[in-house]
């Protein structure tokens, strides 16, 4: 997990839970009729923003408010066949991609509109076969030392290809105004460490190594089995060393800055020099390395393994990564295993595959055209109207707090106050003007788009951090909190509804995307956000008694989500899921104040008998409506740090008095806690 995904960490987890780009498919290429009253920054939903017909009001809002908002639509809603999941998030994605083909057919003879066209010719891709892969499992086979083998892996950064480390470029945590390279355990090919190692995962172990042997029978590797049991051993022994998914969240653990000779030295087995040479990468003088002993005991591990075992573990994941852009034999190879992981019974349509590869190689270019047929100039000045109003209201509640000591409320208001927005799309959009596109060569267009975009944050390297950059393509349905960068950041993507919508009410907007961005802001106050001052810069910046405050009011609660029960057995792990529950908590009721001072002293005016916080908290359970398949929910309990749907509505609402008033919720509800009980962060 990149420091960037810990500390940008995005309020969305539910629209990628289904994998869109993996789960790919060879069945009807129509798209879902999408109401024109949804579609676009302008539509809602209902009259005025939020759904009422799907609410079952026989459910006490305070025995279970996520089935009173909602419940209607739960009992009626069916997971596609071919997704691990459906809410909200889906809905948007599915518009969107919708709005993308558009875009990508009416382009041809566009770069985009040739790599898509690439993808869809499948007589092409069938006549090629294997013939595009072979080239480079050639390199592979002819490699006949460790030396060499290092060498190798250096180049697969951007390419088909493992190491048993990954790397990027992001800023400094000693000097935020400077990009580093950031070094990171990595060699595993199931989704976490867990999968490996818990009897829980048992069917996606067989499911994997069997998948495994598939892949290397096709290739040649005459004893396949085998060579599987070693790759699966070898995988097996890189996870009983790779840090816990909680662990690698934790600023304070993954700061460990070294130069390339200390790297080398504490972590000895690789040839260190062959390697960064194959990486294009120079003696630095600062590597962070984030899962410090991983990457030491793996590097150990790697030594130990034969050279044999060590091609065999290459040329499957150089297959693994190629396998979506090849034959159909190979696409339902992969998805046979991918499907143990989601729980999905079909595989998706080929043109939302499509749509999802060439939005993810070319995302920008796409971004440019779609935020000017989709995004209007006024949904993008109503955002910033908001997210200025959520400021202001954040400084208000950092100032009122109780458990924050004067000057640690000074230093917050100040970083506060240098937290840049971005909204829509970014300033300045990305040349791809040098990335050459075939629309007869899917293989190499999707390689060749994958370096380039390595290249793009690569070449960053030793250079001053551009703070304009996105990390995100505008047509993303996510957010996020730039940690070290001092940022938020809201693409077009998200602004529809039922996140926003020109014409919904003003608790609907507050309610679910000033909830959005109170979220973000909140993550630079949050348990690891908390540890960065205003420039960016690691530096614990709290006294020690704000600090101990702080953490015994989030044991408190942490111990609330450590209750829930995602799936049979399955409960949440709230050292994992930390930071995004407080930024829910938080977001929330920076969102409710600024719908309060919107109101400019007057009272709400009720609308279908709801008053004002009634429709606002509606608002946000509707944003957050979900229905996961188990494997899909356990995939995502063990290794994401969102909490799922259903417990970011149940999780954070008991502990914030003003959803108490709104509906009347009291003593002996399922969801009441006593005022005294309930936890006091923001």
């Amino acid at each position: 997990m990149k420091l960037s995904a810990v500390l940008a960490a995005g309020v969305a987890m539910a629209a990628f839970t289904f994998a869109p780009l993996a789960e790919a498919a060879h069945a009807s290429e129509a798209a879902p009729a999408v109401a024109a009253a949804t579609s676009g920054s302008t539509g809602q939903y209902g009259t005025w923003g939020v759904d009422l017909s799907t609410r079952n009001e026989t459910v006490k809002p305070g025995e279970d408010f996520q089935l009173f908002a909602s419940g209607k639509w739960i009992d009626a809603t069916q997971i596609p066949a071919d997704r691990a999941g459906v809410g909200s998030f889906l809905e948007v994605y599915e518009r969107t991609q919708n709005n993308l083909k558009s875009l990508i057919t009416a382009g041809k003879g566009s770069k985009y509109g040739d790599l898509y066209a690439s993808f869809m010719n499948e007589k092409r891709l069938e006549t090629l076969g294997l013939k595009p892969l072979m080239a480079d499992l050639a390199e592979v086979r002819k490699i006949t030392s460790k030396r060499d083998f290092s060498r190798f892996m250096g180049t697969t950064n951007g390419r088909f290809g493992i190491a048993p480390f990954t790397w990027d470029v992001e800023a400094d945590t000693a000097d935020p105004g400077m990009n580093v390279l950031w070094f990171y355990q990595g060699g595993i090919g199931m989704p976490e460490r867990d999968y490996y190692l818990k009897k829980d995962f048992a069917k996606q172990r067989a499911a994997y190594r069997a998948y495994i042997a598939r892949t290397l029978k096709a290739v040649g590797d005459k004893n396949a089995a085998a060579s599987a049991n070693a790759v699966m051993a070898l995988e097996t022994a890189f996870a009983q060393k790779s840090w816990p998914a909680a662990d690698r969240r934790d600023v304070d653990k993954v700061n460990n800055p070294m130069t390339t000779a200390e790297l080398a030295a504490y972590a000895p087995g690789v040839d260190w020099a062959e390697f960064w040479q194959g990486a294009k990468v120079p003696d630095q003088k600062r590597i962070v390395v984030a899962e410090k002993s991983a990457v030491r005991d793996i590097a150990a591990i790697y030594a130990k393994t034969p050279l044999a075992t060590l091609k065999a573990w290459q040329m499957f994941h150089m297959a693994d990564g190629a396998s979506p852009w090849l034959n159909k034999a190979m696409v339902d190879s992969r998805f046979l295993y991918r499907k143990t992981i989601t729980g999905v019974a079909t595989i998706l349509p080929r043109w939302k595959r499509g749509v999802a590869m060439t939005d993810s190689s070319l995302g920008e270019l796409l971004g440019q055209d779609y935020v000017k047929a989709y995004f209007p100039p006024a949904a993008k000045a109503k955002m910033e109207t908001l997210v200025a109003n959520l400021k202001l209201a954040m400084t208000d509640r950092i100032n009122g707090n109780e458990w924050m000591g004067p000057a640690t409320k000074a230093a917050a208001v100040v970083k506060l106050s240098r937290m840049d927005v971005m909204v829509g799309y970014p300033d300045t959009f990305r040349d791809y003007s040098p990335l050459k596109i075939d629309a007869g060569d899917l293989y190499g267009n999707v390689q060749r788009a994958a370096m380039f975009n390595t290249a793009y944050n690569m070449d960053d390297l030793g250079k001053p951090v551009d703070r304009k950059k996105w990390a995100m393509n505008p047509q993303t349905i996510n957010a996020y909190n730039g940690g070290l960068e001092n940022k938020i950041v809201f693409p077009a993507g998200i602004l529809q509804a039922p996140f926003f919508a020109m014409g919904a009410d003003d608790a609907v907007n507050y309610g679910s995307i000033g909830a959005v961005i109170g979220h973000e802001i909140s993550h630079g106050f949050d348990d690891q956000g908390r540890k960065i001052d205003e420039t960016g810069k690691v530096r614990d910046w709290w006294t020690k008694e704000d600090n101990d405050r702080f953490v015994a009011e989030a044991k408190v609660f942490g111990a609330q989500y450590a209750k829930f029960e995602a799936a049979p057995g399955l409960f949440l792990n709230p050292d994992l899921t930390m930071g995004e529950n407080i930024a829910d908590f938080a977001g929330i009721q920076v969102a409710l104040d600024a719908y309060h001072k919107s109101l400019g002293g007057k009272p709400a005016p009720v609308i279908d008998g709801l008053t004002g916080d009634q429709r606002f908290f509606l608002a946000y359970a509707q944003a957050w409506r979900e229905k996961n398949r188990e494997d899909a929910m356990r995939s995502q309990v063990t290794s994401d740090p969102h909490s799922p749907g259903r417990f970011r509505v149940l999780g954070p609402l008991p502990n914030i008095e003003a959803w108490y008033q709104a509906f009347g919720v009291k003593p002996g509800d399922k969801m009441y806690i006593a005022p005294e009980k309930r936890a006091k962060i923001w």
